[in-house]
């Protein structure tokens, strides 16, 4: 191969500290065989210094015939290159081509090398000075969606609390044609980036002695926020004088976000595991999982169940906003809807909770 892209997992530890062993193993099964001139790019999404100073080091280790990674002009070697994925699942508004590539070399001929590869694939690529430059300018762009959606998860509890609609006063906020973009508060953060990056940030950050206090507030605001839903709908039973204990919940929506096939880090898999720690009895629906059964963090092994005699639920809770429910129908049969997204927008009907 002349070039060899590496697009693994790089999850969270059981510590919330970076799991790099997806790359690592990928790196240690690929080094014996890399050649003279070879282009190996790492587009996993990982701390400042992953490709520098993790995947080069084993690169060089792996092989037994001393070919090391180039870092200076007039060397030889392989050309070893980090370059972010940039990824929107579900987004059909804009063309994969239409994203900018961000590429950054551990020498200028493998940035050059990547840009023309990438360059066959879209129409920009943008380059950056080094890898560790392309790692954060991966973090920077995540870290933002975190650090922001983190202020409009605080910013819809108080609202709550004030009697605001906080979905009104964004919609009202976007009308300012600068310095204010929208983003739109939900159940939590799911994804494989966004509830994770911050994490990498923060655990690189010790090595500097420096603590990412910012980062980490918003971090948890978004991990707390399951846990602010289950509160949510406990308060919605009391008033029709239930409890969630014993209670039948139907879930709608599995994957982190609308119409997509996707689970990881989903919210809904954390609710549902509370829901049942509490005593509830819980069912679930979404068009794009008939079954759900053992992940890396959940053990639920359920089936979806039909959008069927919705009355015999105590509550529906709204998760996954899939433009393929109907939502006006669902409110109509069922005794009371627990709303996450604000699904249930312009539907006037004292069954409906909005959290």
């Amino acid at each position: 191969m002349d070039a060899v892209i590496l697009c693994v997992p790089t999850p969270l530890d059981d510590h919330h500290e970076p799991d790099l062993s997806f790359i690592t193993g990928t790196v240690a099964t690929l080094a014996p065989h890399v050649h003279e001139g070879q282009l190996i790019v790492l587009e996993s999404t990982t701390y400042p210094g992953t490709t520098e100073e993790v995947v080069a080091p084993m690169l060089e280790a792996g092989n037994q015939r001393g070919i090391k990674v180039i870092r200076e002009e007039g060397d030889r070697g392989i050309h070893v290159v980090f370059s972010p994925e940039r990824e929107d699942p579900g987004n059909e508004t804009v063309a994969r081509q239409d994203i900018p590539k961000v590429v950054g070399g551990c020498d200028p001929a493998g940035s050059e090398l990547a840009t023309a590869m990438y360059g066959a694939i879209f129409r920009r690529v943008v380059l950056v000075s080094s890898p560790a430059a392309a790692e954060m300018t991966k973090l920077l762009e995540n870290i933002y969606r975190c650090v922001n959606i983190a202020l409009v998860n605080e910013l819809k509890q108080l609202c709550l609390r004030m009697g605001i609609d906080i979905h009104e006063v964004i919609d009202a906020a976007k009308t300012k044609p600068f310095g204010f973009q929208a983003f739109y508060p939900g159940p939590g953060l799911g994804g494989h980036c966004i509830p994770i990056d911050p994490f990498y940030l923060s655990w690189k950050a010790k090595e500097f002695d420096f603590r990412t206090r910012f980062i980490e507030l918003a971090g948890a605001v978004n991990t707390d926020m399951p846990y602010f839903v289950i509160d949510q709908l406990v308060d919605a039973l009391n008033k029709q004088r239930k409890a969630l204990n014993g209670s039948k919940v139907l879930v709608l929506g599995l994957a982190y976000k609308r119409d997509i096939d996707d689970l990881r880090e989903s919210p809904s898999l954390t609710i549902i595991e509370l829901l049942r720690d509490k005593g509830a009895i819980v069912f679930y629906n979404d068009p794009y999982f008939p079954t759900v059964g053992h992940g890396r963090h959940y053990d639920l092994n359920m089936t979806s169940t039909p959008l069927e005699r919705l009355e015999q639920y105590d509550a529906v809770l709204i998760v996954t906003d899939h433009s393929s429910y109907d939502y006006r129908a669902i409110v109509n049969a069922s005794q009371l809807v627990v709303d996450t997204r604000n699904a249930t927008k312009g539907i006037v009907s004292d069954k409906i909770v909005h959290c």
